[in-house]
């Protein structure tokens, strides 16, 4: 019977997407929904942006072994990445009318500027997305006990998000995820009460965790803590801001004035139900301790779904299911999207020798997803890194290569196009060295990336130029 509900969640969820999908006329439709949402429906898809795999799987897994200082990535880094896109970036970019944020490297920069920074970014999407393929995967091996294999699973989840996400663009995923964030909300309220109460109430499990030192965040006072510590913030916090998922769905609203409201009430939002798996996983401390430590051991990932089918009554599984795949789906399909039209628009346009007509650069958008569904699926099937740690390594090139250049062409007049080759050239080669030769040194590979990032920038701008020229803000 979960099954069978399982099911009709996932052919609503297609045909939602589906019908979006007649909505899209032209790439301007596809990427960013004709930039017609109104605020519930930013706030729902800006939510969606982070409420994936990770949040119900991964980050639970990772509180039980660090508590909070062990997820300062995510949800803490991701929340603020949301906010400080609404506070500082969503007005100025959306006044500038940008299909990608690709675009905007080349309209402040130049054209090499464009593709270095573009290709960081579509590669960053590898391991995003196949952290959320993988977690379908999951889900469908564990609710067919183990008839679909995990192989298995994460083909047939990787087609089902490509079903809706090819056709239906932007439109299709806003429209969804505002389906799924419902199921979210819903769904994950009505189990925090159920196994709220088989763990002795809320209060007990709070009281049990604090006491257990799980709510301890800020590190020890020892340069590795500190620099660890920081440089796990800053991948996900800073790292995401030159993401297309993320300006998409932010670009995609109707007014400036949405855009910026949607981002701050999408990640503070995302901040409060972020809570709500940590808070199921260590009741299930409480409610089956054995379970846990063997799991723990095992696949830590298994912990939620393992509670939920051993202890909860039909209705509950029903809903955490649901829940579970919306957070899965709404994600998989946004950043599906993202670097694909990213590709089409700031890689593959460029090396054309014909201008594309708008209906022909829609049709390689979609082949481009298509291509990159497959690559994903690849990459996945032949992963074995957990979620958390694939979601949380995804945005370690787009920090050292694109936040600096991105920032310091918003609000420093005198950034300049060879600065920015500059905090491209550093930013990469630092942190890739550093990642061969010291990944577990004193300095997190990907701080170390972002400081020369920033020398670049200040350094190569304020140098007389050597042949760059300078793009006026």
């Amino acid at each position: 019977m979960l099954t069978g509900f399982v099911v009709l969640y996932i052919l609503i969820s297609i045909g939602i997407g589906l019908y979006a999908a007649t909505r899209v006329h032209n790439t301007q439709d596809y990427v960013v929904a004709g930039r017609s949402l109104p605020l519930y429906v930013v706030i729902a898809t800006v939510f969606a942006t982070w409420f994936g795999s990770e949040t119900v799987l991964g980050i639970p897994a990772a509180f039980l072994e660090g508590g909070l200082r062990g997820i300062v990535a995510d949800p803490f880094g991701s929340t603020l990445c949301l906010i400080l896109v609404g506070l500082f970036f969503a007005a100025r970019l959306y006044r500038m009318k940008l299909l990608t944020i690709g675009d905007y490297y080349r309209a402040r920069y130049n054209r090499p500027v464009e593709l270095l920074a573009s290709l960081a970014i579509v590669i960053s999407y590898l391991g995003w997305v196949s952290a959320q393929i993988v977690a379908l995967g999951l889900v469908f091996n564990i609710l067919s006990d183990h008839a679909i294999s995990m192989q298995i699973g994460i083909v047939m989840g990787a087609g089902i998000v490509l079903i809706y996400t090819l056709y239906g663009g932007m439109f299709s995923v806003a429209w969804t995820d505002f389906f799924q964030m419902t199921i979210i909300i819903v769904g994950l309220i009505y189990i925090v009460y159920v196994v709220g109460d088989l763990a002795g109430g809320p209060g007990r499990v709070i009281e049990h965790a604090a006491a257990a030192g799980k709510f301890e965040f800020w590190p020890a006072l020892a340069a590795r803590e500190v620099l660890a510590f920081i440089g796990a913030a800053v991948t996900i916090m800073f790292g995401s801001i030159p993401q297309q998922d993320v300006f998409q769905r932010v670009m995609s609203a109707r007014t400036e004035n949405i855009a910026v409201s949607g981002a701050v009430l999408g990640g503070g939002l995302y901040f409060i139900f972020a809570f709500l798996p940590l808070f199921l996983a260590y009741a299930a401390t409480l409610i089956d301790p054995d379970m846990v430590a063997g799991l723990l051991k095992k696949d830590s990932q298994l912990i939620l779904p393992t509670l939920i089918l051993d202890h909860t009554p039909l209705i509950a599984q029903v809903l955490f299911f649901g829940a579970l795949l919306s957070a899965i789906m709404s994600t998989a399909s946004g950043t599906l999207l993202a670097p694909s039209v990213t590709f089409t628009e700031n890689i593959l346009k460029g090396f054309l020798k014909k201008d594309l007509s708008d209906r022909e650069l829609l049709l390689a958008m979609r082949l481009v997803v298509i291509g990159f569904t497959v690559s994903v699926t690849a990459f996945a099937l032949n992963s074995d890194s957990s979620i958390y740690e694939m979601v949380e390594s995804a945005y370690k090139i787009t920090l050292v290569v694109a936040f600096i250049p991105l920032v310091a062409g918003l609000y420093w007049k005198h950034a300049t196009t060879q600065g920015a080759l500059a905090a491209i050239t550093l930013g990469f080669c630092s942190w890739i060295a550093l990642e061969i030769l010291a990944p577990e040194g004193l300095w997190p590979p990907q701080l170390v990336g972002l400081l020369m990032s920033l020398t670049g920038m200040i350094v190569g701008s304020l140098l007389p130029q050597l042949g760059a020229i300078r793009k006026p803000a």
